[in-house]
């Protein structure tokens, strides 16, 4: 069942004409990753999803209901769920209440207390933390604390942008180990994603971003074996 859709989207950041006509689907209980150098769109796509930018043409569908025109709030609330670029947490609040910041629309303080749990089963790291401050995290729990704020609101599309940055390559493989798990306990996921080897080697499909165009889409493990891609972002020559 088809959980997010893009048809056709044209996103502008002022005259600048970022997406060009941006059509993808991410399936219910998928990992989508979303490959490409940068300035290719990317975070631009995922930006456009959560309602940070509106675009200009083209629909964006969550199970066939349209949320491209909704305020970004209003489509957190449907369950589309970002862990952003850069992780943004609350440097000054302490990580239970950067966690508490995740499921601020949520009523249901029984589940809250639940999903905090599920996040400290996958964190450890963060249960350990859970009254410092989040400025005084590692980057490595900067980021865990990102993606565990995101799970507070119980996505039912969870999109992660760029979660390895600047990780060391020990922390990068433990934090792909964790979508999967994520993504096995049920959560459908959208990944953005600098290093094209591992996130085609967890996706089940992907798709290759070309200055605002999709160039090549396929299963991710037919994309690892692609010549072009290969080529462009893994390192390797095309002979």
């Amino acid at each position: 069942m088809t959980l997010l859709e893009l048809k056709d989207v044209h996103t502008y950041y002022g005259n600048i004409h970022a997406l060009k006509g941006i059509s993808l689907s991410v399936e219910k209980g998928e990992i989508v990753t979303l490959i490409g150098s940068n300035g290719a769109g990317k975070s631009t796509t995922l930006r456009t999803i959560s309602g940070l930018l509106t675009p200009r043409h083209g629909e964006i569908l969550l199970e066939g209901q349209r949320i491209d025109h909704l305020p970004a709030h209003e489509i957190v609330a449907r369950g589309v769920l970002q862990s952003p670029e850069g992780r943004r947490i609350f440097p000054r609040l302490t990580v239970r209440e950067n966690l508490e910041m995740g499921a601020y629309q949520r009523r249901d303080a029984d589940g809250v207390r639940q999903d905090m749990e599920r996040v400290f089963t996958l964190f450890p790291r963060l249960r350990e933390r859970i009254n410092q401050r989040g400025g005084t995290l590692s980057g490595g729990e900067q980021q865990m604390l990102a993606i565990g704020r995101a799970l507070m609101g119980r996505p039912r599309v969870l999109l992660l942008d760029e979660p390895s940055m600047g990780l060391a390559p020990v922390l990068v493989e433990q934090i792909f180990n964790i979508i999967q798990e994520i993504n096995q306990q049920g959560t459908t996921i959208l990944l953005v994603e600098q290093n094209a080897r591992l996130a085609l080697g967890i996706a089940h499909r992907g798709y290759v971003l070309e200055t605002g165009r999709i160039t090549l889409t396929g299963e991710g493990r037919c994309l690892l074996d692609d010549p072009r891609v290969r080529a462009a972002y893994l390192g390797e020559s095309e002979h």
